[in-house]
This record gives structure tokens, sequence and C-alpha cells, in this order.
């Protein structure tokens, strides 16, 4: 069965989200300014709400179907890890790519819940689509998520105009192994970057005593449907699921529109190469929001 590669469409193909047609309907979605000043000192902010039930029910389905090692469109993936955990008994899935693939994970990129935040939190400018996430820790023995910063391993892009928001597909708490910050930690700079799915504390290696000494985690419990936006040097991971319940979870990574390529290579495996100094943009990394077209 042929599978259509969805990254040729840029705008809604379903009926899953409305998008508003007036300005007073757009700034529903809109942020506080308390909100966006606690983004900018913390380098976080949680517990926005993105996504309704019947969302949730559908994008489960999908992440079921595309976790698939024989799904029809599994060439689509950029990355596909039945298991990336480098601990034998814990499980890790992770993928990037299924925007490509089905419906629901093509359209939340458009989702106003989404990207009228985002662009509010990169300084109110348009937002380009970077590239999504799966990740999903089964009940009893789901895997680590070390301790890292997401620019860390995407130093191929500039400049640092770049922002992730992850939205939980269950009610993510420190039983599953929700996701925990370091409050402030996005005023560090650059650190070395660790596997992503090894020991849980091998970024601590890369630090300074006075950033040990600051490293104080908080833990994001959220109920499903709520998203979490953060900064691109927010240290950040996640613990092992050791409870009775799943824990998935998508990822939308972001930029402000301008950011452009620092590579001569593939930016994402399967992507045709963007020269160093172009810009990003093109099939693989469409325009999702332009604050003055609202």
């Amino acid at each position: 069965m042929a599978v259509q590669d969805l990254s040729k469409i840029h705008h809604l193909i379903s009926d899953m989200f409305d998008l508003p047609k007036t300005g007073d309907e757009w700034e529903k979605y809109r942020l506080t300014d308390e909100q966006v000043a606690f983004y900018e000192d913390n380098g976080y902010l949680a517990n926005i709400k993105i996504l309704e039930d019947e969302h949730i029910d559908q994008l489960r389905a999908e992440l079921e179907e595309v976790s698939d090692p024989d799904h029809p469109g599994h060439h689509l993936f950029y990355e596909f890890s039945s298991n990336e955990s480098s601990d034998p008994a814990k499980v890790l899935f992770h993928s990037l790519g299924h925007w490509r693939i089905t419906t629901g994970f093509h359209d939340i990129l458009w989702n106003p819940a989404f990207v009228v935040p985002a662009s509010q939190l990169l300084g109110d400018v348009a937002v380009r689509f970077w590239h999504d996430q799966l990740f999903s820790k089964p009940a009893k023995h789901g895997g680590v998520v070390a301790w890292h910063q997401d620019y860390s391993y995407w130093t191929r892009t500039k400049s640092m105009q770049h922002l992730t928001c992850w939205v939980g597909l269950d009610d993510s708490g420190l039983d599953n192994g929700c996701l925990h910050y370091v409050p402030g930690s996005h005023k560090w700079g650059l650190l070395d970057k660790p596997e992503l799915a090894g020991e849980m504390d091998g970024l601590l290696g890369y630090m300074s005593e006075e950033q040990k000494q600051n490293f104080k985690s908080v833990p994001i419990e959220m109920k499903m449907g709520y998203g979490t936006f953060h900064h691109p040097l927010m240290v950040h991971g996640s613990y092992e699921n050791r409870s009775e319940r799943s824990r998935r979870a998508f990822v939308l990574n972001v930029f402000a529109d301008g950011t452009y390529s620092d590579s001569n290579e593939p930016l994402l495996e399967g992507v045709p190469v963007i020269p160093r100094g172009s810009k990003m943009e093109g099939q693989f990394f469409p325009l999702l929001y332009e604050p003055s077209a609202t």
C-alpha cells in the first residue's frame, strides 16, 4: 500500500482543528505577559492546554499504528528506534518524522493552541517547523531520557532561536517518568551533549562546580493533552517508568523564520542538503504561523 508523503502539504488536511477567522478568535490562544515573563526567567512554561480528548484518542491510535516497523510509511521517518534505551531491561520508543505519515500528527503542527504561544515565546515572530519526535515509555519498564539540552543536538542550524513543545498523550507524573526541568539552566550556555537514552546523569560530567550546585530539578506533572514549552538550552530529562501505566508523548520543535543551515550535510536523514548559510525553508521546514497574518 502506497503512503502519501504529507510533508508536501503545508496546511490542515482534516477537520481536527478549526483555524480562527478573526483577530479576537486568535487572541484567545495568546499567553499573558506574566506567562511570557515566567518563561524568560525560568526557561520553560508548563501546563498549557494543547489538545482535546478526541485529539488524544486519534493521536494515540496513530502512535500505535506508526510504531509498527512494518508500517508501509516507515521509509518516511527521519529516525526510528523501537528501543533507544541503553539499558536492555528498559524500553524507550523514539521516532522523528511521523508528521509525514499520519493525518493527526501532520495537522497538530498548525494547531492554534500551539503556534500562537510558540510565536510569542520566540519574540512574536513567524514560526517554522524543525522536526517532531515521539517518545513512548511502556508501563513497568520504560527507560530514561538523560539530562540534556536540545540545542546541543541542533548546532547544525543558526542562529539559536529555537523552541520545544512537549505534549502528553497520558497523564504524566513522578511514577511514570514525567519530564523534569532545571529552572534557570537556559542561562548556563551550551554544554557538551550526552547520549540521549544513556546514563541519566551523564551531562553532569560537563558542568562546572557552580552549575552542579545550582542543579535543582523540578518535576513537570501534567494531565494528558497539556503541553510544556522550553528554551533550547534548558537542561531537562525524564526518569524511568516503573508504574502500571504508560507514558506517551510527542514533541514539536520549531524555530524563528530566518534560521539558516550551518552544515553542508543533510540536516535530517533523507532530507536534501540545505547549503551552509542558506535559509531553512521548503518542503521539510514549512512556515506554520505569521503573527502579522492574523
